[in-house]
């Protein structure tokens, strides 16, 4: 009898592991319920702030600037702010044909006026004979002398010595002036670094309210009509650029939303597109890839004090809204794998996988818009493995943990 129970014992356990290991096996796999919500597809790319109007102060003249009277940052009142201060440059100096070119042509110049001189005192003189001889001839002529010809001649001869006399003068004024022209060749700088006696100076002020950008040079330097000084803007008033590729330009539009992420603050900004740029250029990529981009530019919808600590030039990331639905049935792109021609996921019905295909609408970056083939609240597995296949047994992991 003992025997006998023993071997009933044994056949039944060797019975109870055949029946467990004739069970299916249950695969633990991620699983996601199919909702309705909102849903976005979005363009994602980075973009950079930049003031919408950046006003850059040149020089108007050439000349020697001085030492910048503001620093990057500071504030600019318009038409009160001294930006830059130039004062006239400084004479060059003379080699020695130089020197002894310019000294000739004064000693030239001094020799001319010494000539001048010369003639106007002949001139005085002529003039002084010349009224002489009228009053000679007009005496005579009121004795009746002389004839009236003889009285208009003398007359003459005097309009003739005055004009010669103020002719020898403005000639001695040209003379002087070529002289001191001449001179000025000669003036070199002084020791402070400009010329002696030189005037100074054209002040340069802000063009907007708002804040100094960029200074090209702090330092003093000489500069030529049109060199870049300063540059100033409102860096209140930003918007965004942003180089798209061309096929994801198209499918934008003027208007769209836009989420500026991360900028550096708490949260995401708001924007929208201004403008699409209508021409595109051609870009290296960093794989060295040529790509065709157009240029796009977003202005901020979210208030400026919420984003006051951006700036000009500062980098951030965008996600352009293309398209938006309210009601969307929205399924895990993880789940989806191709079957053939279609789409297709592994939806879990009664503790097992069913192969399920589906048809796709719009996708984003993480969903994908269900159009047939599920239902709100139907479970599907994310991420299917070699081991999930039709019929499969399957387990939630979660439920493990």
């Amino acid at each position: 009898m003992r025997q006998i129970l023993l071997g009933a014992v044994g056949l039944a356990a060797v019975g109870g592991f055949a029946w467990v290991a004739l069970q299916p096996e249950e695969v633990p796999v991620d699983m996601a319920v199919l909702e309705r919500g909102v849903m976005e597809v979005t363009v994602n790319a980075e973009g950079e702030t930049r003031i919408r109007d950046v006003f850059d102060v040149s020089a108007p003249v050439a000349g020697r600037v001085l030492r910048s009277p503001v620093s990057v940052g500071d504030a600019v009142v318009a038409g009160e702010t001294v930006v830059a201060r130039i004062e006239p440059g400084e004479p060059a100096f003379l080699d020695d044909r130089s020197r002894s070119q310019a000294e000739a042509a004064v000693a030239q110049a001094e020799a001319a006026v010494a000539l001048a001189e010369a003639q106007v005192a002949i001139a005085e003189a002529d003039l002084g004979f010349a009224q002489v001889q009228l009053t000679r001839v007009n005496g005579l002529h009121s004795r009746g002398t002389v004839s009236q010809a003889q009285l208009d001649e003398a007359e003459l001869e005097l309009d003739r010595a005055a004009a010669t006399l103020e002719s020898a003068h403005a000639t001695l004024a040209m003379r002087e002036a070529e002289l001191a022209a001449q001179r000025a060749v000669l003036i070199e700088p002084d020791a402070t670094g400009g010329a002696e006696g030189a005037a100074c100076c054209i002040s340069l002020l802000a063009p907007v309210s708002g804040a100094v950008l960029s200074v090209e040079s702090e330092s003093a330097r000489m500069v030529g009509s049109g060199t870049p000084l300063l540059s100033v803007g409102r860096t209140g008033d930003l918007e965004v650029e942003v180089e798209l590729l061309s096929t994801d330009a198209v499918r934008l539009s003027t208007g769209a939303s836009a989420y500026v992420e991360r900028w550096g603050g708490a949260g995401d900004l708001q924007a929208r597109v201004r403008v699409i740029e209508p021409a595109g250029f051609t870009k290296i990529s960093a794989l060295g890839i040529e790509e065709q981009r157009v240029r796009a530019v977003l202005e901020f919808v979210t208030e400026e004090a919420e984003r006051e600590a951006l700036g000009h030039g500062f980098r951030v990331f965008l996600r352009i809204v293309e398209w938006r639905g309210e009601d969307v049935l929205r399924l895990p792109i993880s789940a989806l794998f191709r079957d053939g021609d279609s789409w297709a996921v592994f939806a879990v019905e009664a503790g097992q996988a069913k192969l399920t295909r589906v048809e796709i609408g719009h996708r984003a970056t993480d969903v994908a818009e269900v159009l047939d083939g599920l239902a709100p609240g139907a479970q599907v597995v994310l991420h299917p493995g070699d081991k999930v296949s039709d019929g499969v047994l399957v387990l939630d992991r979660a439920q493990l943990e």
